[in-house]
């Protein structure tokens, strides 16, 4: 059995998880590559062009939709030529179009995919939010004032043909379930792993002192790749920030921008970049007593489950596949969406039972996320597959 797995070369959540389950396949003997597409900049370039133009040349939403009308062919690939299973993951901004998927299924090889954010299953966007029109047909988006939507609908319709799609989380594949595109296509849930030997939990007063951080501080981390990003929900956490009344608290804040958050929230804080060494991110979550996520939108964050292999305990919004990583008052605390009240409770209870919730944390992760858990269940997805060919 020959896989072959493929995601657009991107910083991205979804790229890291891909490249986990790369190594997570090859540590129980699968016979796998990993095909990393470049998105040409002319690809990536006219893409955005045709989304800005659609929307009327504004540029609101310009990256929270795709239409995959360019990208590369890979189909001659040796390999994707000499794989029984093509795995899709993330394939955008200029990665795969849509004709580059159905050269791939012209091939007659099964083809998998995972679905690390919506696009597979609407018409244009990554994230619907509270919009269901992907049940039926998008024939209007909220989230582009253009025809696109409908337009890209209708080519998928067409296009997606015997796809075996899996959700990171099953709150994605539940909506997947929903989608006039996907519903009557093969459609499970596998989370995405994480390698436990790399993330795991060092000692607090260790990794601070590493760290160059008082030892007996109360420190919140919250981390993004841009930290900024609305989707992110920044603003959230400020909102919860002002509801804390201890002054011991401190922030830690990683990501791009992370200055510039720490200089608007009213405790004490420290910035520390962008941080892409795994090594150094073990060091910041087993310093941390809790990681925060605000975000307004997520599927399954790489970023709780890295926290919780390290031991520490987690705060999100009810949304996604949050729900499914945070157990609310066991290793963790799931706060009411957008309750800025609620989330700053969390973080509070969270600080109250530190080291309770962050040894459930870590079982949480070596029970679920472990990587030859992860990968023996995509292995028998495959020869699932396979058999029923």
């Amino acid at each position: 059995m020959k896989v072959v797995l493929i995601n657009t070369l991107t910083p991205g959540g979804a790229y890291v998880a891909c490249q986990r389950l790369y190594d997570a396949l090859r540590k129980q003997g699968v016979d796998v590559s990993f095909v990393a597409v470049k998105a040409k900049r002319r690809h990536f370039l006219w893409e955005r062009f045709c989304i800005w133009a659609a929307n009327g040349f504004s540029r609101k939403n310009l990256f929270a939709v795709s239409v995959a009308n360019t990208g590369t062919d890979i189909s001659q690939l040796p390999e994707v030529r000499e794989a029984d299973i093509i795995h899709l993951h993330w394939i955008n901004h200029g990665g795969l179009s849509l004709r580059n998927i159905q050269q791939l299924q012209a091939l007659g090889k099964l083809v998998v995919w995972t679905m690390h954010d919506m696009w597979p299953f609407t018409g244009i966007c990554h994230h619907a939010y509270d919009c269901t029109a992907y049940e039926t047909q998008c024939t209007q988006c909220p989230q582009n004032a253009g025809v696109l939507a409908k337009n890209t609908f209708i080519a998928k319709c067409v296009m997606w043909k015997r796809l075996h799609f899996v959700g990171c989380s099953e709150w994605i594949a539940s909506l997947a379930r929903r989608s006039h595109l996907t519903k009557n296509s093969k459609i499970c849930s596998i989370p995405n792993p994480i390698d436990t030997t790399l993330y795991y939990p060092v000692s607090k007063q260790e990794a601070r002192k590493r760290l160059g951080l008082e030892p007996y501080g109360k420190y919140v981390l919250f981390g993004a790749m841009n930290t900024t990003s609305e989707m992110k929900g920044f603003q959230n956490l400020r909102e919860a920030d002002k509801l804390i009344a201890s002054d011991e608290v401190q922030y830690l804040v990683f990501g791009r921008n992370a200055g510039y958050v720490v200089s608007l929230l009213s405790h004490k804080g420290k910035s520390l970049g962008y941080v892409n060494d795994e090594h150094l991110k073990t060091l910041i979550y087993s310093a941390a007593d809790v990681f925060v996520t605000p975000s307004l939108a997520e599927n399954l964050p790489n970023m709780i489950m890295e926290a919780m292999a390290c031991g520490t305990p987690c705060v999100g919004f009810q949304i996604g596949g949050i729900p499914e990583m945070i157990d609310h008052n066991v290793n963790g605390y799931v706060a009411r969406h957008k309750d800025a009240a609620d989330f700053a409770e969390g973080i509070n209870r969270v600080l109250a039972s530190r080291d309770e919730w962050g040894i459930a944390a870590r079982k949480k992760v070596m029970n679920t996320y472990s990587e030859e858990k992860v990968a023996n269940q995509y292995i028998e997805l495959y020869k699932s597959l396979l058999t029923a060919e």
